[in-house]
Parts: structure tokens; sequence; C-alpha cells
């Protein structure tokens, strides 16, 4: 109760009038700049970082902290509307965000995002602030084994997201990781796949993500034949759903429950990313519901589960930070760029050294929760004058965003070739039933693979331990081999079923209150 004690009692601090101001204009800012495709919440704290210079400690971190958030909410308004996520931790928010956006449920859906945001933020924030010494000492657990099978366990969901066959799913995930590989070998440097000179920066994951997302889409809208009617026909606001929105989020506690549980263990473990949270977390509400028919054409849950988990992982994401001056994400390290600036250094003496600072900001992070929905709702309610733009409009101005939000990320012409690249092979691949869900995936997580198996072996050739007994034993360790594995069956009887319907009885429906 000590914890909660003096959170209570630093709270009023965040209400001043200088700490309130600077958490709207962060809150709108960070949403702003989370819509645009390229401008990641990483590059919106960095460019705000040099305002917080004559701002007090408390305010400066205040901003930073509401954009953090804020940021990666804000990408899900353009997954939703533009089938373009903002940020990498928004992928799995357009998988049904942006189908209920072509059915004219926009509003709906942006609505739910904001609402699940809110319920998974403060999941996460709760974590952060009473749990954050006992997370700390699991996060300190978590080595290159450890992070290795968080990736296979990663991969395993690969079958999940494919809205087809098995096959085709997998492969999809296989195609990923190879392009995961495309480079310099990060610990060698030997040149892997590298065709062109274009390819010897490796794959940006941005540039990535909209080639997957945004090409595939617009090159479709450009036949003529991709319901035409959808955008002839002036879609109209939805007015008075956001109670209804409210209750039906609300009775999701399944839905809700997996993201946010799944959210927090994947906050906690440095270098897994919002990405990562939200695959998972789509992937698990998908194979724990019993009508799984609707995933991928426009269903709630969808929307829910990514969002919950990846606002659940924000908080916890923050406690390698602050306890051990550890930044587990390129965010994390941006905010500790921060910190430093005030002359506060994260550790274990900054819960006693600055602890009106600390709490401060865990208070500005939750408040920011609450400002986060209520101007996200607000941008909502005219959410439907973007899909009643005409159809020329929408596809030079997503084309536009695609251009600049490649090029922006590291001022890289190759990474506008590697985008329009990728989009026209996922635009093929998309004729042949194999969606960009399980490519992400596997280009996401390959990365992490490699890199901590690279880093395994290295410590195995070094101490003389055998590769069984580091890969192999510790409880963390055997976990994920078992989920793995669980998964992996999961995924093939869940094959089985669908080949054969007549054994199973047919598939029943879900009534979401779960």
């Amino acid at each position: 109760m000590d914890i909660l004690q003096q959170f209570i009692h630093y709270f009023p601090q965040a209400l001043t009038a200088s700490n309130l101001a600077v958490l709207v204009l962060g809150t709108i800012v960070g949403l702003v700049l989370g819509a645009l495709p390229g401008l990641s919440p990483t590059m919106a704290v960095a460019l705000l970082v040099p305002f917080t210079f004559v701002m007090e400690p408390s305010t400066g971190l205040t901003l930073l902290g509401s954009v953090y958030v804020c940021a990666m909410a804000g990408g899900a308004i353009s997954a939703i509307l533009i089938n373009v996520p903002g940020a990498p931790a928004n992928i799995a928010t357009l998988f049904d965000g942006y189908p209920m956006s072509r059915q004219g449920k926009s509003q709906t859906a942006l609505n739910m995002c904001f609402i699940s945001s809110l319920i998974g933020g403060l999941a996460g924030m709760a974590a952060m602030i009473f749990f954050t010494p006992y997370l700390a000492n699991i996060a300190l657990k978590f080595g290159p084994s450890e992070m290795f099978w968080v990736a296979v366990v990663g991969v395993t969901c690969m079958a999940g997201l494919s809205t087809g066959s098995l096959v085709k799913g997998l492969f999809g995930g296989t195609f990923g990781l190879w392009l995961a590989t495309i480079g310099f070998s990060p610990m060698l440097g030997e040149p892997r796949f590298i065709f062109s000179d274009v390819l010897a920066g490796g794959i940006n994951m941005v540039a990535a993500l909209i080639g997957l997302f945004a090409l595939p889409q617009m090159l479709t809208l450009m036949e003529g034949i991709y319901d035409q009617k959808k955008f002839t026909e002036k879609l109209k606001p939805e007015k008075g759903i956001l109670k209804q929105n409210i209750l039906h989020v609300l009775k999701m506690r399944k839905t809700l429950s997996i993201g946010s549980i799944i959210g927090i263990i994947i906050g906690i473990i440095p270098g897994a990313g919002g990405q990562v949270a939200g695959l998972i977390a789509y992937d698990q509400t998908r194979r724990f519901s019993k009508d799984q028919t609707g995933f991928g054409k426009g269903d709630p849950r969808g929307v829910v589960a990514a969002e919950t988990a990846n606002k659940a992982m924000a908080g916890p994401s923050l406690i390698p930070l602050l306890t051990l001056s550890i930044p587990g994400s390129p965010t994390a390290a941006v905010l500790l760029g921060g910190l430093l600036i005030h002359g506060i250094f994260p550790g274990p003496e900054l819960f006693q050294e600055h602890t009106d600072i600390v709490y401060i900001f865990m208070a500005s992070l939750v408040l920011a929760q609450f400002s986060m929905t209520f101007f996200g709702i607000l941008m909502a309610r005219y959410s439907y004058s973007i899909m009643n733009l005409p159809k020329r409009f929408i596809i030079a101005g997503v084309i536009i965003l695609s251009v600049f939000g490649s090029y922006s990320i590291q001022n890289n012409f190759n990474d506008i070739i590697i985008c329009f690249g990728i989009g026209f092979v996922q635009y093929l691949f998309q004729k042949a039933g194999i969606t960009g869900g399980p490519v992400v995936l596997g280009l996401i997580l390959g990365s992490i693979a490699e890199n901590n198996l690279s880093k395994a072996i290295l410590i195995c050739n070094g101490t003389g331990e055998s590769y069984f007994q580091y890969f192999g034993t510790g409880p963390i360790n055997i976990t994920l081999i078992l989920i793995s594995v669980l998964s992996i069956a999961y995924s093939m009887y869940a094959g089985y079923r669908a080949a054969n319907p007549k054994q199973n009885g047919g598939e029943g429906t879900l009534c979401e209150s779960n």
C-alpha cells in the first residue's frame, strides 16, 4: 500500500495548469503525428525532446509521456481509415478495422479502438505502478535464449493470422522470414541475398509495412472493379452510437482480458514491442473464439484485442528503463535521453532520489489515457468524411503518404523502391489468397530470432555450455517451448477441423458477451 499512498500523494501535482496544458498539447500532437505513416511514436517523442529543455522536469516528462501514449493510438486512425498502420504496433488493428471502415463503420471501429485503448492502457499502468519491483526482476531473466523462444512462440501464430489455408499462411510467414535475412548479417557482417545495391541496407520495417498493406489496396482500387458502389455511395455519420459502442466493448470480457494480459507480459520483455503484443493477442483471441469466421472481415473483436494489447504493454515497457536503466525499446531509449537531460538517472535509487518526479510522470501517463480517449472519440465523429472522398483522391493521397513515410525514416530513396517492390509482390500474393499478416509477422520476428540466436551461440561457444543446456533448461525456456508446441498442435487441429467441417458438427456462433 505504500506505493499506492505515494501515487495518491503526488497525483494532485500532475493536475497543475502547466502540466494539464502540456498534457492536452501532447495528446493532440501525438494523435496527429501517430496517424501519419512513417512517423512512429519514437520519432514523435524524439521531435519534441528539444522543447523540454526549458521546462520543469515533471512538465517535460509529461509532454513526452503523453506523446508516447497517444502516438501509438494515433497510428490506429490511419490503419482503420486507409489501411496503413501509422506505427508497427497498429498492424493487427487494420486486419478488421479497415474492413469495418469499408462497411461504413469507421466511427464504430475508432470508438472501439479508443475505448479498448483506455482499458488496456489503464491495465498496463496499474501493472507498472504496483508491480514495478517484481516485474523488473522478471525482465532481468530474459536473455538471448528466452528472447529466441519468445520469437518462436510468435512464429507459431502465423497460421492463425491467415484467413485462408494453413499452407498459404505458412508460405507468407516464410516469405517474411526470408525478407528479414536480406542485408548484411548483424553478427558476422556477411552479405545475404543482396541482389542489388538497393538491398544493401536490408528491409526497413516501416517501408515494408506500407508496402504490404497500403499499396496492394491501392492497386486493387485502381482496377476499377473493387466494390465501386461503396465509393460512389456517400457514407453517413453514425449518430448516437457511443454509448452502444462502450457497452459492446465492455461485454468483450474475454477479449479485453486476453489483450491486457498478453500486453503486460510482452511489455516487460525488453525489445518485443507493441507489434508483437498486438499480433499475438489478435491470434489468441481468434483461437479462443467459438466463431472465427468474422475475423479479417470486420470483426470488432480483432480491433479490441489488438488495441488493448498494444496499449497494455506501454506501461510495463518502461519498467526496465525506470528501475534498471535498460531501455526496452527505441522509444524508451529516447525517453531515457529526456530523463538524462534533466539530470535524472534511472536505476534502483530513482524512486528514492526523485520520488516526486517519478510519480508525477506515472500520474501523467494515467491522465494521458483519458485525454487520448476523449480527443480520439472526438476525431472519430468526422472519420466518415475521409471515406466519402472520391476514389482518385484516396489513391493519390495514400500513395503520397506512402512515399513520404518510406523516405522519412532514413532519408533513403532506396526505401521507397523497397516499399513499392514489396507492395507489388504482396498485390500478387493477395490474388493467390496470401494475406499480409503472416508476412509482416515473419519479418518482425525473423530479426528478433536471428539476433538472439546468434548471441546465444556466441555465449555457448565462449562458456563451453552445450546448446541443449542453454536453450532447453530453465523455467522460462521450458514454458515457452511448451507454449510453442501447444500452439503448433492447435494450428494443426484447427486446420483439420476447417478441412472436415462435417465431422465437427459445424461452427457455432459466438455472442460476444464472453
